[in-house]
């Protein structure tokens, strides 16, 4: 055998040994949740996204229900949060909007197609109940190839604001989107 080869192998063996013990090393299940935290994962090379966004939304529902000794897993329904999430993926990028300036406010018509028009149909209509929630006038009203929805203000300085944010701004109005989620999942929800 010659120099060469045998260098050439022993520095092969070298490397996997060092890969395995580093490998060995590692957390079971590396996250951007997990034993090291969002940042110690950054910084020692792992990735912190789970590279898709409903994957790290019910990854991240899983990991809190996990570490909820409280959790009734016979109550938990992680695929109707699953068929929630498509939901809002369908509303946000592929139904049809189109708005209209009120002196109040906004109309906005928003219309799609299979699986996007139903989501349309249960999404925006349990929305308006959070804009009214948060102090808003909302109306809707189903059409056969979508919802129109009428967003209203009784401040004038908020007119500009809701015919700035458009059909997918106003859709996120309100910050009740992760307790929902959480909800759902728990099973103490129907999903709309």
């Amino acid at each position: 055998m010659s120099t060469w080869t045998w260098r050439t192998g022993l520095a092969g063996l070298a490397f996997v040994s060092a890969t395995a013990y580093a490998v060995a090393q590692m957390p079971a299940h590396p996250g951007p949740h997990g034993p090291m935290g969002p940042h110690a994962m950054m910084d020692s090379g792992y990735p912190a996204m789970p590279g898709q966004d409903a994957f790290g939304a019910i990854q991240e529902i899983v990991k809190i229900l996990e570490a909820d000794p409280a959790t009734d897993w016979s109550k938990v329904n992680i695929t109707a949060l699953r068929e929630h999430l498509i939901d809002m993926n369908e509303v946000a990028l592929r139904a049809a909007a189109n708005a209209r300036p009120l002196d109040n406010g906004v109309a906005i018509a928003i219309s799609g197609e299979g699986r996007t028009l139903a989501a349309i149909k249960r999404m925006v209509p349990a929305h308006a109940r959070e804009l009214e929630r948060i102090g808003l006038g909302a109306k809707t009203e189903e059409r056969p190839d979508g919802v129109d929805l009428v967003v209203t203000t009784s401040d004038p300085k908020q007119v500009a604001k809701l015919q700035a944010l458009g059909f997918i701004g106003i859709m996120v109005l309100g910050g009740h989107h992760q307790p929902h989620h959480l909800m759902i999942a728990k099973g103490e929800l129907h999903v709309h």
